[in-house]
């Protein structure tokens, strides 16, 4: 499977959440008004839409296209007090401690067959709400580890600097500040690699609107969400889950005139990818023929060598050069062989930084 990253899809019940996972996977997974304590989590993965792999497949016409993917997995729905055991608890949030990152979907629609667990409609006290759950979960795991520390026959040297990590961790969360946003050396964080602390990991808010709010790009409490999230470094994509998800089933055709209609040119899924992957650091190169056409993904400023084993241990053990095309002069171009007359086409070494959109083909011997 060429999963790209994991995305675990979080928030407070009837918020919509499952709509935007079927948006974004078409999983069809069934949708209740209820709150119904159920504890399973939906995993389902989405195809990256690029137009870059459309216009290399009408070029090779290959046997086989693969998009980039990510999957999602998404959580039954918390409530205040999860952490303590309230609602269904939280000991779902362990399905996603191995994701990426994660994406909180915010309700901003009104509906009045559906009520909001919390009365009123507010999305940033519904942020503050998740956010403290997950601060929360996060104090609980770093309890359990201190007082295993303490409570060992033997404290060994490297137990006294992961307790000293784990009390500067605890303290920031006691603060309300997620690990995340902590400044930690290289070896603070290699303590941390194994706990999978839901607050380290990137968050992007997802607001869940209704139509007239996502074309008028208005909704309760905006203003303050925004400023709250500007505050934190966090990112907010709108979608309008329950009409994206509609015109996802149409034919090909339709759907580019109804995604006009709302505004905008690109699926839910499209911008929420956009968005994890620059927050994310990522890029996608290419590799291009007759039997295959793939978007592969990558850490920015990963180079050549690293790049081959990404495809498979033996290119990068036995990496030679790289034959790199930029996606954008090939477009202008329109075929290799204006390319190569052009001398845009490259022979690269091992320590070549692959840029987004390149189209390579590895030299290797083994």
């Amino acid at each position: 499977m060429n999963v790209s990253l994991n995305c675990g899809l979080i928030g407070l019940p009837m918020v919509g959440k499952t709509t935007v996972f079927n948006l974004l996977t078409g999983a069809g997974v069934e949708i209740s008004n209820f709150l119904t304590g159920k504890t399973e989590t939906n995993v389902g993965v989405a195809k990256v839409p690029d137009i870059r792999v459309d216009y290399l497949s009408n070029m090779y016409k290959p046997r086989k296209v693969t998009y980039a993917q990510i999957q999602f997995s998404d959580v039954p729905g918390l409530v205040r007090g999860s952490s303590q055991g309230k609602g269904v608890g939280n000991q779902f949030l362990n399905t996603i401690r191995n994701v990426d990152m994660l994406a909180h979907v915010v309700r901003a629609y009104v509906d009045p067959d559906l009520p909001h667990v919390d009365g009123e409609l507010d999305p940033l006290r519904d942020v503050e709400t998740i956010n403290m759950e997950l601060l929360f979960a996060d104090m609980e795991i770093i309890e359990k580890r201190i007082e295993k520390i303490k409570g060992g026959k033997k404290a060994k040297k490297e137990h006294a600097f992961e307790l000293d990590v784990l009390m500067k961790c605890l303290e920031a969360l006691e603060n309300e500040m997620p690990i995340g946003q902590l400044t930690l050396t290289d070896e603070e964080k290699l303590v941390l690699k194994n706990f999978s602390f839901l607050t380290e990991k990137p968050l992007v808010l997802a607001v869940n609107t209704d139509e007239k709010q996502f074309k008028l790009k208005s909704y309760p409490g905006r203003e303050d969400l925004e400023a709250y999230a500007a505050g934190h470094g966090l990112l907010v994509i709108e979608i309008c889950g329950r009409i994206e998800m509609e015109i996802n089933l149409l034919p090909e055709e339709d759907k580019e005139m109804f995604l006009a209609d709302l505004g905008v040119s690109q699926s839910g899924i499209d911008r929420l990818a956009q968005a994890a992957y620059g927050y994310l650091g990522l890029i996608s190169f290419f590799t291009a023929g007759e039997d295959e056409v793939k978007a592969w993904t990558i850490k920015k400023g990963t180079d050549a060598k690293r790049a081959a084993g990404k495809i498979h241990s033996d290119l990068e053990r036995g990496f030679i050069k790289a034959e790199v095309v930029k996606y954008r002069d090939l477009n202008d171009l329109g075929n290799m062989a204006k390319v190569k007359e052009k001398g845009l086409y490259r022979l690269e070494g091992k320590e070549y930084i692959v840029e987004d959109g390149d189209i390579i083909n590895f030299r290797f011997n083994v």
